[in-house]
């Protein structure tokens, strides 16, 4: 945890973009170097260390003259040097302020950090001493000849922090970064992320990938932006394994994340380097070998890491005999032929104790061929290792060929039970297969590990690429892909997983089939024959990746499905399923085009014919969101009665619960209120006897919005005190949940309730937990409106300069979002800081563009505060025209009187009590705000409350 004051063990102070470490006597910005002189980073870290506190110049000149008589001037000219560096007063930032007559004080805040451990306080033996990191591969128990390497690696990744593993296929390059995170652990207190992009078939998801494995939640396709702000005072190492076949893409994530991030620790294993900024490369050596000649022994022979390995997996393998000085010269010889890749001694080695080590050589040598012929235009590693796997391979039985090579198929780990069932079973009995495994176990070519108290299989990336390759030779692939498809297509139907709610059920179990389930669709979609299956697998993966919210692939397997849909399935369950994710997927990431209300649509048509009621209010519930958005409130009232209406036809509570909801929250934004308060109540009173966890739908949860809508009509009722409760029991419930889209919307919508009490401090915590939200998982709208409140509180305090220029920008880029249906809620705060600075034109443009469109709708929401602040501009602008304005506030209390606002009636009533006053008419304005006012029973203590009592004390 950071302080704001210097400890003792604190070396480094951030404030800003800088970075100072005093320890060093150096300064970065963006991480990096500043140039300072001596003198400055003396008075720069005398400030930092008392943040807050004024010093005097004595003490400055002292830290940075010590013992020497200088003149005042020159601790000014310093000062002013070391504000330009800092770029004190540039764009809102301030750092050291003059404090006249006193000194200076260091204004920005600052955190000291302690500097980092050095590398030799890390433990190496990953005793009890290092966290469990569960997010880890287990190392292995022994790892011999890469000790040297692990090492320096660890040096290096403290040091640098991005360091790339690189090296042929077989040297270890999985095992060695695994045993470096494993040795760091305690050094990053547990944050060790390990990713493996061997199951990635498309670098557009690397980024949700690798945002997914550190605890991210990504929400748009393109999550990178998100990510590093969320990474940004984090210090991880992320381990990213199998880098090769993503190179472009892994390239863009690791030097955007370490240009992007301070504390971010990188290590890639990939055979080839990413040739990025910043990448440190450390070329994995083969294992060294004895060198060749007659006069080797044991004891030197064991010297050589290649030796060591080869006869401890030899003895792991059964072989019993001890070494002779002969034999030494024979297995020296084996490794140097194998060329020291670890992966290819471990093979060669597991034979020994069958055919001993003369005869594996034999047999390496001779009985296969398999002296490194491949083919001459191939790298000499790409040589070797095919040798070394052709050689495997012809070792096997028929059985274990088979089976190996339709293996392939899987992603990622399999159970036994999976293995069986992707096999051919015109061929192959459950206990062939099971057979099978284990001899393959035996032979390394598959490897195990303990999950959850099972035994999971893996294939070696090698091996299993190896292994696809004769398979396709074999011209098996269409098949077992085939059965594998179908497999994991039958494991979802079997999951029937509910579309309604995912809150519902535990997804866990399903999300270990992600990674198989894409190569199956990938497979079923680049095959002609099979786009049957693709389809089908496309809708049985649809709430899958609904629920686990990987929302690019829901909508990209989602138009494929669709794409290929026979005319048979035109129609069906099946072309609904895939409608109704595209339209949830694509609002969620794309916002709200034309494509989203097509689906949407279309789905509704399907939902209609197929009398899937469920997937009706799903749609529906989904549209009523889109017209609200694109401020169609009477379509989106009209969609909610037609939602009651299917609701009214099922047996199910719980949908007629949200149906009631969304009636309220559309009753309300027409300003009904008093009808939107009774829906809401009897959805509530429902709820209560239901003891429902229901209502994810679209993305968002209904119960949560119609907490929202009650906090905002209990205010908008005359009941401030009830609507601050009920906000804050739906920022617990949105806090409750781990879903920054529910979170954010309830923070915004919550947050201009307590501006409006005057509860600023709570306002101000609600908006800075909306910009925190919004900049770590991409979500840029609710990001401007996190904006425009903190421009709306900044006029609520008087900071009319702040205030105008956050709510300038942000109305502009709610206007180019499309965003209208928030926008009057901001103007009133827009129009009062204009207004108050003299740009009477602005406002009144502002103002007069949201009217004039609305002037039909009497009754919208916003209406009563738009014609107040109008009035307000005739009543102070250079030639004052208080008949108009008269009017405009005549208008506003009808207004909002019509739809049962009584705290915009108050508020729109104490500015025109006050013009009557200071126009001589006491009696009616008296008459007017104190008959208004006496209506309130709670909330005396809130701004407008204060305000007209204030003005009928005037009255008096």
């Amino acid at each position: 945890m950071g302080e704001s004051r210097r400890s003792a063990k604190s070396n480094i102070a951030f404030f800003g973009s800088f970075q100072l470490v005093a320890a060093e006597r150096l300064l970065y910005r963006n991480g990096e170097a500043v140039v300072l002189g001596s003198r400055q980073l003396d008075l720069l870290t005398a400030l930092a260390e008392r943040s807050g506190e004024v010093l005097s110049q004595r003490e400055l000149m002292q830290r940075a003259w010590p013992d020497l008589v200088v003149e005042d001037v020159n601790l000014r000219v310093h000062i002013g040097h070391l504000r330009k560096i800092l770029r004190d007063g540039q764009e809102g930032a301030r750092f050291i302020t003059n404090v006249p007559g006193r000194g200076y004080c260091f204004v920005a805040p600052v955190r000291w950090t302690e500097q980092l451990r050095p590398l030799e306080s890390v433990s190496e033996g990953g005793g009890s001493s290092t966290p469990s990191v569960p997010r880890l591969p287990p190392r292995l128990a022994r790892m011999i000849g890469r000790e040297q390497s692990v090492a320096e690696l660890k040096k290096m990744l403290v040091a640098s922090r991005f360091v790339s593993v690189v090296g042929t296929g077989g040297l270890g390059k999985t095992t060695t970064a695994v045993s470096v995170a494993h040795g760091l652990a305690e050094y990053f207190q547990g944050s060790v992320f390990f990713v493996d992009l061997a199951p990635l078939s498309e670098t557009s998801l690397l980024p949700a990938t690798v945002a997914s494995a550190v605890g991210y939640r990504p929400l748009s396709q393109n999550p990178l932006d998100g990510l590093i702000v969320f990474l940004l005072q984090r210090r991880v190492l992320l381990v990213l394994d199998n880098c090769e076949h993503v190179i472009e893409g892994a390239a863009e994530l690791t030097e955007r994340l370490v240009r992007g991030t301070k504390e971010v620790h990188i290590l890639t294993t990939s055979r080839e380097s990413l040739r990025v900024e910043g990448e440190n490369v450390h070329l994995l050596p083969p294992l060294e070998s004895p060198p060749d000649g007659p006069e080797l022994t044991v004891a030197s022979a064991m010297t050589s890491p290649a030796v060591r390995l080869f006869m401890d997996r030899a003895i792991a393998g059964g072989y019993r005999s001890g070494l002779t000085d002969a034999d030494a010269v024979v297995v020296a010889d084996i490794c140097r032929r194998l060329d020291g890749v670890p992966l290819a001694i471990e093979l060669v080695a597991g034979r020994v104790g069958v055919y001993g080590i003369q005869g594996t050589a034999d047999l390496l040598g001779h009985r296969f061929n398999l002296l490194w012929q491949g083919r001459r235009s191939a790298l000499p590693r790409h040589q070797t290792l095919s040798a070394m796997l052709d050689w495997s391979y012809n070792l096997l039985s028929s059985r274990d060929r088979q089976v190996l090579c339709s293996l392939s198929v899987f992603t990622g780990d399999f159970t036994l039970e999976e293995a069986q069932a992707i096999t051919d079973d015109a061929v192959w009995s459950p206990l062939d297969v099971a057979l099978a495994v284990g001899s393959l176990v035996d032979k390394s070519l598959i490897w195990t590990e303990g999950v959850d108290g099972s035994t999971r299989f893996r294939l070696l990336d090698t091996t299993r690429g190896y292994a696809s390759a004769k398979l396709a030779d074999s011209g098996g692939q269409n098949a077992a892909a085939r059965r594998h498809a179908l497999y994991f297509c039958n494991v979802l139907k079997s999951a029937t997983i509910d579309v309604r709610s995912f809150s519902k059920r535990d997804l866990s179990p399903f999300a270990a089939h992600v990674d198989n389930v894409r190569a199956a669709l990938e497979w079923s979609f680049s095959s002609q024959s099979d786009r049957t299956i693709g389809t089908e697998l496309a809708a049985r993966a649809t709430p899958l990746f609904r629920g686990l919210f990987l929302l690019g692939d829901c909508q990209h397997w989602c138009e494929c499905g669709l794409a290929e849909l026979d005319d048979s399935d035109r129609g069906t369950l099946k072309e609904l399923t895939l409608q109704e994710g595209l339209a949830i997927s694509a609002m969620l990431t794309r916002g709200n085009g034309a494509e989203v209300r097509t689906a949407i649509e279309r789905g509704l048509a399907l939902a209609q014919s197929l009398n899937e009621s469920h997937h009706q209010l799903q749609l529906l519930a989904g549209l009523h969101l889109h017209l609200i958005i694109i401020n169609d409130f009477r379509g989106a009232l009209a969609i909610a009665e037609r939602s009651a209406a299917v609701a009214g036809n099922i047996d199910d509570v719980e949908a007629r619960i949200m149906t009631e909801w969304m009636l309220g929250t559309s009753h309300y934004l027409l300003g009904k209120l008093d009808i939107a308060q009774r829906h809401c109540d009897l959805g509530f009173k429902h709820d209560a006897l239901r003891a429902s966890n229901l209502f994810d739908f679209f993305g968002y949860n209904h119960r949560i919005r119609a907490l929202i809508v009650q906090a905002r009509l209990h205010w908008l009722r005359g009941f401030p005190d009830r609507a601050a409760g009920t906000a804050r029991q739906a920022m617990e419930e949105a806090e409750s949940r781990a879903d920054p889209v529910n979170r954010c919307v309830t923070l915004v919508f919550t947050a201009g309730i307590f501006i409006r009490r005057g509860d600023f401090d709570i306002a101000e915590h609600c908006i800075n937990r909306i910009g925190a939200y919004a900049a770590r998982h991409g979500l840029q709208p609710y990001g401007n409106l996190g904006v425009a409140l903190q421009g709306e509180l900044a006029v609520a305090r008087g900071e009319l300069v702040d205030g105008t220029e956050l709510l300038r920008g942000a109305l502009a880029e709610l206007k180019t979002e499309r965003a209208l249906w928030v926008i009057p809620r901001f103007l009133p705060a827009f129009s009062a800081a204009l207004v108050q600075r003299g740009y009477f034109e602005e406002a009144a443009v502002a103002i007069d563009d949201m009217i004039s469109p609305t002037q039909q709708d009497v009754d919208a929401l916003e209406m009563p505060e738009l014609l107040r602040a109008r009035a307000e501009i005739w009543l102070t602008q250079p030639a004052p025209d208080p008949v108009a304005a008269e009017l405009a506030l005549q208008r506003s209390i009808a207004t909002a009187r019509l739809q049962g606002a009584l705290a915009l009636e108050l508020r729109t009533a104490t500015v025109l009590a006050r013009h009557w006053l200071a126009e001589s008419r006491k009696k009616e304005a008296k008459e007017l705000l104190e008959k208004i006012f006496d209506r309130f029973t709670e909330g005396f203590d809130t701004t407008d409350l204060k305000a007209a009592r204030r003005v009928l004390d005037d009255l008096e």
